[in-house]
This record gives C-alpha cells, structure tokens and sequence, in this order.
C-alpha cells in the first residue's frame, strides 16, 4: 500500500497522506515519497495541488518509533531526519508555481501542523485541531514553525503554543490567520475541490509570481519589494493570461486563461 497517493483531474494534482492506521505519521521513506509527488505536481498541466489525508488524523507529525529505532546508530544525527524528510517538503510547497491548498479533517501534530500552515491556502474542519507537540519531548518546532508562527500570529501566541503545548482548535485558527476558515466535516471536501477548480481556472502563471514576492517580502525591505514587485510584473505584463485577461475585460466575455 503506498502511503503517498496522488490523482490528477481537470488540472488539479491532489496529494494524499495515507498512513491512517498511524495518523499519517511520517516515516523517512513516506517523506521522500512525498517530495517526489510535490516534484511531479511541477509538471505544466497541473495548474493547482490539493493536499489531504485519509483517516481520522491529517497528520500526525514524525514516526517517531522509526527515530528512537535510528538513534541506536551512534552515527545517526536527529538534524538527518529534518534535513532529509522535512526541510525538501516545506521548500518545495513554498518554491512549487502553483497554489497549494491543504484540507485538514482531523488532527495536525508537530510537523504535520507546520506542513499545513506552508499551504498557500489551508482549510480545516470544525474538528480539526493544531498542535505544536515537541515541547514535550524535548524537541523544537522545525518544518518551518519557528519561522511560519512568529510571522502569522506574534511572539506571544507562538510561545504559548509551544511552550504550554496549547492545543489550537480550527476556529481559533482562523481567528488567528493560521488557516484560511473552518468548515464543517463533511464539507471538507467539497470546499476543498470548489476552490481549487476556481484556483485552475484562474491566471496561474502571475499565482507563481505573486508566490516569489511573497516568499521574499519578509527577507526585504520596502525598497527592495517596491523594485521585486516592478520585475515581477515586467514578467507578468509578458505572460498569455495578462493578454486574455484583457482581452476578455474589453471584449465583455469569461477569459480562459492556459497558465502560460
């Protein structure tokens, strides 16, 4: 049974975490698995990549069976795993030229949290619930969340969430800008496939541009985003979608952009 599963539909590429009998916990071989199904979702055809899981949990983090099992190799570095399984997932949904949306149904534990709050747009259920979960094992926020938390929801909120483990419900995740809304279960999917068809029928070629600024408006300052933003839009005024899109302004009709 492969624990990483993927369809492709109308322009929409949907990974699915499935590992449900362990929460869809990571091992380092489901994490490489993964990473090649966010290198495949790179094809031109695939305008827009859903993530989501099968089973209660959407994921529960690490195995962490599989580490204490690797930390019998004196040779083995607990920073391996973080290099090798987790840190390629995050760069790869920030650097992937299409939107991410992820649709969280139940739990989201340490690294599986932090793959959810990379997600261009992330949706949860009314029972889903985030949580940190290192600090009581000794362990630091990696797979982007010291990074993602500090910049989303403050210094304040970030320490309680992993200093006191706080568990954080959808909806307070949405209070918080963490997820993009809640919605009921059953609804999950559904809500999941409308936006993403609405995402590929849209001009994907300036999603992945806009991607680029915002990857970098953290590390620059407004100068150095003023001048960003003119390039990128230099390379947006030459693309086919901004042709139609016009176009279709003037000519009073739907455009049918191509992502190109």
């Amino acid at each position: 049974m492969s624990f990483i599963q993927t369809k492709f539909d109308n322009g929409i590429f949907t990974i699915t975490l499935n590992r449900p009998e362990k929460y869809n916990s990571f091992t380092e071989s489901m994490a490489i698995d993964f990473q090649k199904a966010l290198e495949e979702a790179s094809s031109d055809d695939i305008r827009c990549v859903v993530l989501n899981a099968n089973g209660k949990a959407f994921c529960a983090g690490q195995d962490l069976p599989e580490v204490v099992e690797r930390g019998k190799d004196k040779q083995y570095d607990l920073a391996d795993t973080v290099l090798t399984s987790y840190n390629p997932i995050i760069r790869a949904i920030r650097n992937l030229k299409k939107p991410v949306v992820c649709a969280v149904q139940g739990t989201a534990a340490g690294a599986g949290a932090n793959i959810a709050f990379s997600c261009d747009i992330t949706i949860a259920s009314k029972n889903a619930v985030f949580v940190q979960a290192f600090s009581k094992i000794g362990l630091i926020p990696d797979s982007g969340g010291t990074w993602f938390l500090p910049r989303i929801v403050g210094l304040a909120k970030t320490n309680t969430l992993y200093l006191l483990d706080e568990k954080l419900p959808a909806d307070e995740a949405e209070r918080l800008g963490l997820i993009y809304k809640k919605v009921e279960y059953d609804q999950l999917d559904e809500e999941a496939s409308r936006i993403a068809e609405k995402l590929a029928a849209m001009p994907t070629k300036g999603f992945a541009l806009y991607k680029q600024a915002i990857n970098q408006t953290f590390e620059n300052d407004l100068d150095q985003q003023l001048t960003l933003e003119a390039s990128l839009q230099s390379e947006a005024g030459k693309t086919n979608d901004y042709k139609e899109g016009i176009n279709a302004f003037l000519e009073k009709r739907d455009p049918e952009f191509k992502g190109s």
